[in-house]
């Protein structure tokens, strides 16, 4: 029966030849074991193969082999998986193990693989090329099937096919090896975004007559969560309360603590907190949290009373809301009393304004990530007052809700000339008569 060649999965690195032949009862001078490379190391480092078999019978030797430089592939060879643990080095890139030898501590009528399963355990990152008896095809394709590149015959190896099997069986490994950390890479994408979308908030406004909106688009690139952050809760007195801020930079770091900061405000507000009170507990919070100083947190908190016509408005820091009443224009709400960031001032205070509403209303809460995109090729950039005229525009072309919100993100990127480099929240609360 001819020795078997590996299918060929990729294009080899190197061709095959013929070199002086190697006995397999030891190395020679020239083949002692050095670090020279690691077993991911390109096509054209020279191959070193580590032959692990124990021959009773005398030395058998080893069909010549050489790589396509014309030069020989270095061999090693142990008589038992103690040497070939010490043999085991990070410049071996392919093993040829005899099926016959025993594993430490397993039988081979327990399993006639033992050993290929051991050596798979203390060798994962390398190639290894299973060696039966003659005719034993079915033991081979189970040691292919276990975890070996290929299998090959005793007394029929040829130095031209084991010289190929031994390129093609690193070349296969090294593709395994990438195909698996890609579908790795794919399942902790999934796991994060997973993680990522279960962070996002889910507002509690059971027995609110409010409408609800949001738009969020977090600025690094194939992320779900940025550092802006909104949450929007109804209290048993019927008041609603909405939040929205933005923890300075975007980044993984950032999305975390302005996570913590949403769970923290939720919680903070369902216990009774409100206002000042409740922005000073959250500051600490922060204080505690972020993993440098100059770290800090802009917020606006709204809180509507029952009946819906007027609410409390905290700023700290942050872009005053914007407010639209059927029959006039929208505009800005009061922004004097703006109270500085949260984590700049030890032992700041925010004024709570009260803002009457009317019977009516639309009230937008967003991040700066909305109108600090530029405008054009320039450096001028959109602004508040273009923000409030495009809103403006927008509402009278009759856009609402979720459309209204869709629009001006996509404006807003469109002025940009493309992808925004901050992250954006941007919440909608509607209130009819």
């Amino acid at each position: 029966m001819p020795v078997p060649i590996p299918r060929q999965r990729a294009i080899p690195a190197v061709e095959s030849g013929q070199a002086p032949a190697v006995p397999l009862d030891g190395p020679s001078k020239e083949d002692t074991p050095r670090k020279e490379a690691t077993v991911d190391n390109n096509a054209a480092t020279h191959l070193t193969l580590l032959v692990i078999e124990d021959d009773p019978g005398g030395s058998t030797v080893l069909p010549e082999l050489l790589d396509a430089t014309g030069k020989p592939i270095r061999v090693r060879t142990a008589r038992n998986l103690t040497e070939a643990g010490r043999l085991l080095t990070d410049d071996v890139h392919c093993i040829l193990l005899d099926l016959a030898l025993p594993a430490p501590g397993r039988s081979a009528d327990d399993d006639e693989l033992a050993v290929l399963r051991h050596v798979l355990e203390i060798a994962p990152r390398h190639a290894v090329l299973a060696l039966t008896a003659s005719g034993d095809a079915e033991r081979g394709a189970e040691a292919v099937r276990v975890g070996a590149q290929d299998y090959l015959f005793r007394d029929e190896l040829d130095g031209r096919l084991l010289s190929r099997a031994i390129r093609y069986a690193v070349e296969r490994k090294r593709s395994d090896t990438a195909e698996r950390r890609l579908a790795e890479g794919r399942v902790r994408a999934q796991e994060n975004r997973r993680l990522e979308r279960g962070l996002l908030p889910t507002p509690l406004l059971e027995g609110s007559s409010l409408r609800f909106a949001a738009r969020y688009r977090p600025g690094r690139s194939r992320a779900l969560l940025g550092g802006d952050f909104y949450d929007v809760v109804r209290t048993p007195d019927g008041t609603v309360h909405a939040m929205i801020g933005d923890v300075c930079g975007h980044g993984p770091d950032e999305a975390a603590l302005g996570v913590e900061l949403r769970i923290a405000w939720r919680a903070l507000t369902l216990a009774g907190l409100c206002g000042d009170e409740l922005l000073g507990t959250l500051q600490q919070v922060l204080e505690h949290e972020r993993s440098d100083d100059e770290i800090f947190a802009t917020l606006c908190t709204v809180d509507i009373a029952p009946d819906g016509r007027r609410a409390g408005l905290c700023l700290a820091g942050h872009p005053a809301p914007l407010v639209a009443r059927p029959g006039r224009p929208a505009r800005l709400l009061p922004y004097e009393n703006n109270g500085p960031a949260l984590g700049l001032l030890p032992g700041a205070r925010w004024p709570r304004m009260q803002v009457e509403l009317g019977a009516a209303w639309s009230l937008m809460l967003y991040t700066d990530g909305l109108i600090e995109g530029h405008v054009g090729q320039g450096r001028e950039r959109l602004g508040q007052d273009g923000m409030v005229s495009m809103i403006r525009r927008q509402l009278g072309e009759g856009l609402r809700g979720e459309a209204l919100l869709r629009a001006a993100v996509n404006e807003v990127r469109a002025l940009n000339g493309g992808e925004l480099a901050d992250d954006v929240a941007v919440l909608l609360l509607d209130r009819s008569e």
